[in-house]
């Protein structure tokens, strides 16, 4: 369903991926893992269209993304839900869960989709007047989920989303991305929790200083040395 071939990005003149390749089957959780500055979060807006390749090139479903705007990404199917949730605080959880819904299938099933964010989550029907800026973290990473499934996606990309979250509220979140997944939604998740992103994957791939170094099922790296020696303290 993806596939990222190549790709180097910079930030200006600063050059932070080098060649990364992975690629995501449909129905798929796969995961990206490593330290802080590794390129995880660079690599999904580079997939979005927020930052260009200089290098390489990225297709969706047979459709080449690194030359589209980022405004049309979601058009072709895929919703990318950013580190820190970015909500729109000052509108409320129906609101936000609108803002999902803007491409014309979206509208289209608008009120379908909604019914079945809130049978996911029915503590956002119970507040669904309520603005979004006023729940605590987890309702927030809730709603940015929600939001993102009211585009009718066929893939989600998750960036950090246990990011402040309690362990009790990770576990939550991770049971609720391997339910959609389920439903058949392919997923790309970057996560520091690498224990837990590894346990549930399909597959993972690990990048270190802007490249992809290791890749292999998420029981493959959990036994891999390097890899508990790095992120597991094993």
């Amino acid at each position: 369903m993806l596939k990222v071939n190549g790709i180097n990005v910079f930030y200006g003149d600063l050059q932070v991926i080098w060649d990364v390749t992975f690629h995501v089957k449909e129905k798929e959780i796969v995961v990206l893992v490593g330290a802080n500055g590794a390129g995880k979060s660079t690599t999904l807006k580079t997939i979005s269209s927020m930052l260009t390749p200089q290098k390489g090139t990225i297709e969706f479903s047979g459709i080449r993304l690194d030359q589209l705007p980022a405004s049309s990404i979601i058009e072709h199917g895929l919703v990318h839900v950013p580190e820190a949730r970015r909500l729109f605080p000052d509108m409320s959880v129906e609101e936000n869960l609108i803002m999902g819904s803007l491409t014309p299938e979206a509208k289209a099933k608008r009120n379908e989709t909604m019914e079945h964010v809130y049978g996911l989550f029915p503590i956002l029907g119970e507040r669904k007047k309520q603005m979004a800026g006023t729940l605590s973290g987890g309702e927030q990473q809730m709603l940015a989920i929600g939001r993102g499934l009211m585009g009718h996606p066929k893939m989600m990309m998750f960036d950090e989303p246990s990011l402040g979250l309690s362990p009790l509220l990770t576990q939550q979140i991770f049971e609720m991305i391997k339910k959609i997944n389920g439903e058949g939604l392919t997923i790309l998740l970057v996560e520091q929790n690498v224990r837990q992103t590894l346990s549930m994957c399909h597959r993972a791939y690990v990048l270190e200083n802007g490249r992809t170094v290791l890749e292999g099922t998420g029981q493959e790296l959990m036994n891999n040395e390097h890899v508990k020696e790095a992120f597991l303290g094993i």
